[in-house]
């Protein structure tokens, strides 16, 4: 309480620590933030337990929330500031899917951090399609036609072959899609058009939403066959014993991005000083759980593990937070870039990535009508805000706190993310050609389809 009264007063003499000078004092220094328990929230939690956010006059509460559609309401009505959000979440609130709302985001929490897990039972139906490596274990990446003739058994038997995924707009969502299409498998369609938003015509695998933290106990008790999910919840099913992550997110994608910061695009209006400091704060702390080769990560550990972040085991978090994964119990593999927070130049909300999912909502009919190019470019633009974030790294550049090179070139147009590599199934993602990119698939709308 003490260092806050001191605080407070340096702002209202202009005199606060480390933060930039043309930066002004922010419009509302006290701030209610959300977020869902997932070791991607990290940012948040380091921005407050090393004081980055008290660095810059910001006396935030961090709360976590029940699922993203109450965590989106909150930032919405403005019960919360801003939240730690799907990466499609902006978007699909921007052009009216599901919630109308003018969020933004100018900050990208994280690259990859995503897992396929499927039961124990069905994993034995699979393993007998899936080729060794030369230790004996399964060969990684492990493609959706392994589970083909497992969905087509269940068909035959008359039962729907479901799986999990967290929220319509989800990475989660659009990964899963993404991998059972690669390996021959439709994962169905909405037709909000026609008030249709199961996502489950044509489907031959059903998806549908269930909250993250409910993932483990959701797949033991048989309601689903599988799930996408955010750690720590695949290596939960490991360390119960009731399942097996078959593949990553970064084996589906290398570096694909994964979380944003988002806020609405009125409260960004109104306190355009408080959203900057926000933002340096988040890049610090991104930046501290990268830094150093990971040095930090036991300790990020640590922290992700109390009971008002993550709550979850230690031992399960460190599985994939320090440079591992674990497949089956005792397969642990080494993925240094499972969670990958600063390095790659992963806080820089790219325009390309909003192009991504913009493409797999049309693709699987959450855009119900064929949209130009030039559209896919606007509204990209126009939610993802990296004028918002060059402004906030400038600042830190200038005020020595990082350096130029932890950025990219902030007067270059950065449109497409550096440093990602091939999707699983060999398309070449062309953001620049957004139309072309969704009509190179085999499975999916295309042209002027429509569900």
């Amino acid at each position: 309480m003490k260092r806050n009264l001191i605080l407070a007063a340096s702002l209202v003499l202009g005199l606060t620590g480390t933060a930039h000078a043309e930066i002004g004092p922010a419009e509302k220094p006290d701030l209610k933030l959300g977020f869902i328990k997932l070791t991607d929230m990290a940012p948040l939690a380091v921005a407050w337990e090393q004081g980055f956010f008290m660095d810059e006059g910001l006396f935030v509460e961090l709360e976590a929330q029940a699922n993203w559609k109450v965590l989106l309401d909150g930032v919405i009505t403005g019960e919360l500031d801003g939240a730690h959000m799907l990466a499609g979440q902006p978007l699909g609130a921007s052009i009216g899917y599901g919630t109308q709302a003018d969020i933004i985001t100018a900050f990208s929490m994280d690259l990859n951090g995503n897992g396929i897990t499927v039961s124990n039972d069905v994993w034995e139906m699979m393993e007998p399609q899936i080729p060794a490596n030369d230790t004996g274990n399964p060969q990684h990446p492990i493609s959706a036609s392994t589970l083909k003739p497992v969905v087509e058994q269940y068909r035959d038997q008359g039962e729907r072959f479901r799986m999990g995924m967290v929220f319509p707009v989800s990475t989660h969502n659009y990964e899963l899609r993404y991998w059972l299409a690669a390996g021959g498998l439709n994962p169905g369609f909405y037709a909000p058009q026609r008030g249709d938003t199961s996502g489950t015509l044509e489907a031959d695998v059903h998806l549908s939403v269930t909250p993250p933290p409910q993932m483990p106990s959701t797949l033991e008790a048989g309601t689903i066959q599988g799930y996408c999910v955010g750690e720590p919840w695949n290596q939960q099913a490991v360390f119960k014993g009731i399942g097996v992550p078959v593949i990553t997110d970064y084996e589906i994608w290398p570096n694909n991005p994964e979380k944003v910061f988002g806020v609405t695009e009125q409260w960004a209006e109104e306190n355009p000083n408080t959203h900057l400091r926000l933002l340096r704060a988040l890049i610090r702390a991104a930046h501290w759980l990268d830094e150093n080769d990971n040095a930090n990560r036991d300790e990020a550990v640590e922290i992700l593990a109390r009971s008002q972040y993550v709550g979850a085991d230690e031992e399960v978090i460190a599985n994939s937070m320090t440079g591992t994964f674990e497949y089956e119990k005792g397969d642990v593999r080494k993925v240094p870039d499972f969670n990958v927070f600063f390095r790659y130049y992963a806080t820089y909300p790219y325009p390309s990535d909003a192009i991504w999912y913009l493409s797999q909502m049309r693709r699987w009919g959450q855009i119900p009508e064929a949209k130009s190019d030039d559209w896919y470019m606007k509204t990209a633009k126009e939610v993802y805000r990296a004028d918002i974030y060059q402004e906030a790294a400038r600042s830190l550049i200038e005020d020595g706190t990082l350096s130029a090179e932890d950025f990219p070139d902030l007067d270059a147009e950065n449109f497409e993310r550096p440093h990602q590599g091939e999707l699983i199934d060999g398309v070449a993602f062309t953001p620049r050609e957004p139309n072309a990119y969704i009509d190179s698939f085999e499975i999916g709308l295309k042209g002027d389809d429509t569900p």
